[in-house]
């Protein structure tokens, strides 16, 4: 039994569809726990300030990886990693990687310790809606949560090396060992420390996230070492590998920056508020995870091989068939999460100490946050397809756009909020909140997601100029998606109704069939709409499932962003 788990651990997935399928099941799971991790800390915490001050202390951690790790990322590694490998190279490959990994694990190890000492005159700064009390159990939270970016870092670059090898079961581990860890610290460390044990929890996930990998790593014969000396010998390939990834960490670093400012905004919004962002924006990267980034990662070496071997008119259509597909899934996603939102918050979170009221401002969140999933999948792979392109600026430009604008939206509309009635009023009776406290935190996922199309927006149209991509046709596949998706829409809300009568609504098996059972009914006739119209991306799906998913040209998926 040893053996053949140690023999799928070592599998070499080399099909495009079976890669794509192991990435996506891998997704799926992670994302099944990611929601088993919400629902027991929605029953253990609730919509309360320990679970504030929990979400907030991830804000530094966050800042430190993605300011840091990813200079190292996959998307930077991969491309140094593969071309020596494929040059027979393989001694200057692992040179190459003992001295990355000896200058990140010193760069990293500096800034988590200057953080430390540091954190009590930041938190201010993360929190500042926050009592002293509240501002004071964050620094203590902050100051363990910093072993994550280490441990996460290490395993996203390490990671690299088996994906390099095509060595895909392992790290599709990775994310779920994440997520278990985290369940761990939940159920048997906070009844003995508090929130302390679930920050250990989460160290524990890092930790189980960076050793699932390690027996790989070692098989394949890329065990890093810690040397100076490679540090000094490979400085020139390192300064090449650090100016391509300048503005990409860039561009991640705006990201967090974006949320660390939401975040700030809603310390100011009342108990609770975080956690109903934080909760609502988990629930929303459900359809993101298993859509946009299986589709836009796994693309990423495909699109680098073909840009460089100067087939553009490949490197076009690999970008063209993916967006396809991604607006072919997202579409529905989107609506069915705004049609059946108060059934997946009840069901998922609905449960201990987390509320009524709760369950609907988590709710009404959910559904502008489901409002930007298609564009958000879409971001995904337009970055990566300029990534692959070497165009790193483009993104960063519209991304710090886009961040500036998500940022002054929330700010705007906090204050339309507060002197308008009509605007509140309007926002308010749409998602169905209407005289609950604490509906102003609906500012924070309306101004992300209209930033996010706008980031959307942008990059689209500098692909298209760029690169002579048929944007019509993308159109013409959302006309035919959204028609698809909104008839099933209406359909699933008109089924809510006709079970709502029929099943006890009273009840977790009632309000789950509810749901389920409505969602099912929609997603049908939302593909027999689809069928009608002769969907080419559903004529493709039915194809690809005949070949059995694993015919085709070898992918390599990247490791997601935290």
């Amino acid at each position: 039994m040893v053996k053949g788990i140690l023999r799928i651990l070592h599998k070499d997935f080399s099909g495009l569809h079976e890669a794509a399928l192991l990435l996506a099941i891998s997704m799926a799971l992670a994302q099944f726990l990611a929601l088993a991790r919400d629902r027991l800390l929605a029953g253990t915490f609730g919509a309360s300030a320990n679970l504030d001050i929990y979400y907030s202390a991830f804000r530094l951690p966050d800042l430190i990886y993605a300011t840091i790790a990813s200079f190292v990322s996959v998307a930077v590694l991969i491309p140094f990693l593969i071309e020596r490998l494929e040059k027979g190279e393989e001694e200057s490959a692992r040179n190459f990687l003992s001295a990355v990994f000896s200058l990140f694990s010193l760069v990293m190890i500096v800034a988590s310790t200057l953080a430390f000492i540091f954190i009590p005159w930041i938190t201010p700064w993360l929190a500042p809606g926050f009592s002293l009390s509240a501002q004071t159990e964050m620094i203590n939270l902050s100051r363990i949560l910093l072993l994550s970016p280490i441990l996460l870092g290490l395993s996203n670059m390490l990671g690299s090396v088996i994906q390099a090898y095509r060595r895909f079961f392992a790290y599709s581990l990775s994310p779920v060992l994440y997520n278990l860890g985290i369940i761990v610290g939940i159920v048997f460390l906070v009844p003995i420390w508090g929130l302390s044990g679930l920050a250990w929890g989460v160290i524990l996930g890092a930790a189980l996230h960076l050793a699932v990998q390690l027996p790989t790593l070692y098989r394949v014969g890329f065990w890093p070492r810690i040397t100076i000396k490679q540090i000094s010998t490979n400085s020139k390939l390192i300064w090449k590998m650090i100016a391509s990834s300048w503005p990409r960490t860039l561009t991640l670093s705006t990201n967090q920056f974006v949320i660390m400012a939401l975040i700030a905004l809603a310390s100011y919004l009342g108990k609770g508020a975080i956690s109903v962002f934080n909760f609502s924006y988990n629930l929303q990267t459900v359809p993101l995870s298993i859509v946009g980034i299986s589709y836009s990662v796994a693309a990423f070496p495909t699109l680098s091989k073909y840009f460089s071997r100067g087939h553009i008119d490949k490197f076009v259509s690999q970008i063209a068939s993916a967006s396809r597909h991604i607006i072919f899934w997202s579409m529905p996603a989107t609506v069915m999460f705004i049609v059946l939102r108060a059934q997946v918050v009840r069901v998922i979170l609905g449960t201990g100490h987390f509320d009524w009221m709760a369950t609907r401002l988590t709710a009404a969140c959910l559904a502008l946050f489901a409002a930007s999933i298609l564009a958000q999948s879409l971001i995904l792979l337009l970055i990566r397809g300029f990534y692959a392109s070497g165009q790193t600026i483009k993104p960063l430009v519209a991304n710090v756009v886009s961040s500036l604008a998500m940022i002054g939206l929330a700010v705007l509309f906090r204050g339309w909020w507060m002197s308008s009635v009509a605007f509140s009023s309007f926002w308010e009776n749409l998602l169905r909140v209407g005289h609950l406290p604490g509906t102003i935190i609906l500012v924070l996922p309306l101004a992300f997601s209209i930033g996010t199309l706008f980031n959307c927006l942008i990059l689209v149209a500098l692909f298209a100029r760029g690169y002579d991509w048929p944007v019509r046709s993308l159109l013409f596949s959302i006309f035919k998606s959204l028609i698809s998706a909104v008839i099933g829409g209406f359909f699933a809300y008109y089924l809510l109704t006709i079970f709502g009568n029929l099943l006890p609504l009273n009840t977790l098996v009632g309000i789950f069939l509810q749901g389920l059972l409505a969602g099912l009914g929609g997603l049908a006739l939302n593909l027999v709409c689809l069928w009608l119209l002769k969907s080419e991306e559903l004529a493709e799906l039915v194809e690809a499932t005949k070949r059995k998913f694993w015919r085709g040209e070898a992918l390599v998926p990247e490791q997601p962003e935290l």
